[in-house]
């Protein structure tokens, strides 16, 4: 759909570190009925599908201008640009033409991509149209050496996320995938072998950004980062979206299944038709991914979990829980990625003691709840039972069965925070004296047969005590 963009009177001055603010021209779900069952449980019920409408209608606008070296790839990604829209409903224009970035124009796009752009390819006032653009929510895709553009502009560096510095000679190398909920990396293993042109930056973004991939430097020559080498990466810039990716200086990137479906999930979650958390994300330790195993996780009650060779949980009968055997103390975030198949029914819980019974983790804790399709105090986001989360946010952030969705849960004293992709859905304070956030254990909920959820990359990562109030000085920013 065309975005519909609001009036401006004045214009922040260019800066190269922006304010973050989330993008608020998201495709919203049709909000899930009220279906209430009748059950003598305290854990949710199964209920009818409720699923995403499809995001169809969005437009993108390719630019390929180059002032400096010119990428022989340029058609091939273009056409593959063009071939993905088609197959996907979006569509797809394409300009070398800076006279282009006007207001007017801009705004009939949902993104932009920057296609190996090179050099300085806008003048001052097409920069000016280019930041309101990105100001009013529009998305930034940025290819391979479009981190080869616009030095002088720091505003647009920061948008990139870091500049090109130099790269070795074409050769293959291991890409070690971090995040692998994002639209973008999802369909990637652990890691991603692949041959390209290897960029090396001039600063390390990581801290601005979150990254979803790395190379592995051991694994071919000519790396100067040090060992930490961000090639992929997405974040939340000055109003809209900015997804980058240093691959697709070949022309047999644009003809590889694995690099256009990377390609498309970035497109799509700049777009706002997929969703993700793009916060930076640093300080966490695994406490279940592919390397890690299952040794510190005990089984309470019947069913269990499936684990995959890449390091996916899948739920099998119950109801049973999955609980982590080292006590969160204090204040902590907790993350992790999820997917439901269908109408499927599983959840978190947090702040419950040690036992072999799953239902004294129902009795003693918190179940943040993963269901789309009950009432809203026993569906997705909420504090089952306790706390609807915001749906109309909620709504905005989820990503249908099928897809991957990210949530923290954020626990600082007795408060309780939920974030699904992102965004803040719920914030919960437990009042109930027999019950406490301030210690106890974490745990998955296999709920029965039929209830299809997975689970992936588990982290964990202790925060500062909270204040009184429960809030820290950077809430909202990096986790």
């Amino acid at each position: 759909m065309r975005r519909t963009r609001r009036s401006r009177t004045a214009r922040p001055a260019r800066t190269a570190r922006p304010a973050r603010r989330a993008c608020t021209t998201r495709a919203a779900l049709t909000a899930a009925s009220a279906l209430l069952l009748t059950a003598t449980a305290a854990m949710p019920v199964q209920a009818s599908a409720q699923k995403k409408p499809p995001h169809e209608g969005e437009s993108v606008l390719v630019f390929s201008k180059t002032a400096g070296f010119r990428h022989d790839s340029i058609p091939d990604g273009i056409e593959a640009l063009r071939q993905l829209g088609e197959q996907n409903g979006f569509t797809v224009d394409a300009t070398e033409d800076a006279g282009d970035f006007t207001p007017g124009r801009l705004a009939a796009y949902d993104a932009v991509v920057f296609l190996s752009t090179t050099g300085d390819v806008l003048n001052e006032a097409q920069q000016t149209a280019f930041e309101g653009y990105v100001e009013d929510g529009g998305g930034y895709v940025g290819v391979h050496a479009a981190a080869d553009t616009e030095y002088e502009w720091p505003w647009y560096g920061g948008l990139v996320g870091a500049w090109f510095d130099s790269h070795p000679a074409i050769q293959p190398a291991t890409v070690d995938v971090e995040d692998r909920a994002n639209p973008a990396t999802a369909h990637l293993g652990t890691v991603w072998e692949r041959t390209d042109e290897w960029y090396n930056y001039r600063s390390n973004p990581r801290e601005n950004v979150h990254v979803l991939a790395a190379l592995d430097e051991g694994s071919y020559t000519g790396g100067t980062m040090g060992g930490d080498h961000p090639i992929a990466w997405c974040q939340e810039y000055g109003g809209g979206r900015a997804f980058y990716t240093g691959g697709g200086h070949i022309k047999e990137s644009y003809a590889d299944d694995a690099f256009r479906a990377h390609l498309l999930g970035g497109v799509r979650w700049a777009t706002g038709a997929a969703q993700a958390d793009c916060r930076p994300e640093n300080g966490y330790t695994a406490v279940y991914d592919s390397g890690t195993g299952l040794g510190e996780w005990k089984q309470a009650g019947p069913g269990h979990f499936e684990e995959s060779d890449d390091g996916t949980l899948l739920t099998v009968g119950g109801m049973g829980l999955l609980w982590y055997q080292a006590e969160q103390q204090g204040s902590y975030s907790l993350k992790f990625d999820w997917k439901m198949t269908g109408d499927d029914n599983s959840g978190v819980f947090v702040g419950f003691p040690a036992s072999d019974d799953p239902w004294s983790a129902v009795d003693n804790g918190y179940e943040i709840q993963i269901d789309a399709t009950d009432v809203p105090e026993k569906t997705t986001g909420s504090v089952y039972g306790f706390q609807s989360a915001d749906l109309e946010a909620r709504d905005a952030a989820l990503n249908p069965p099928g897809e991957w969705n990210t949530y923290e849960i954020r626990v600082e004293g007795e408060r309780l925070q939920v974030w699904l992709n992102g965004t803040r859905i719920n914030d919960f304070t437990n009042t109930d004296p027999a019950r406490s956030l301030t210690d106890g254990h974490i745990g998955l909920q296999n709920h029965g047969d039929g209830d299809d959820v997975a689970f992936r990359d588990i982290r964990l990562r202790q925060l500062a005590p909270a204040t009184a109030s429960g809030d820290r000085a950077h809430e909202g920013g990096e986790h």
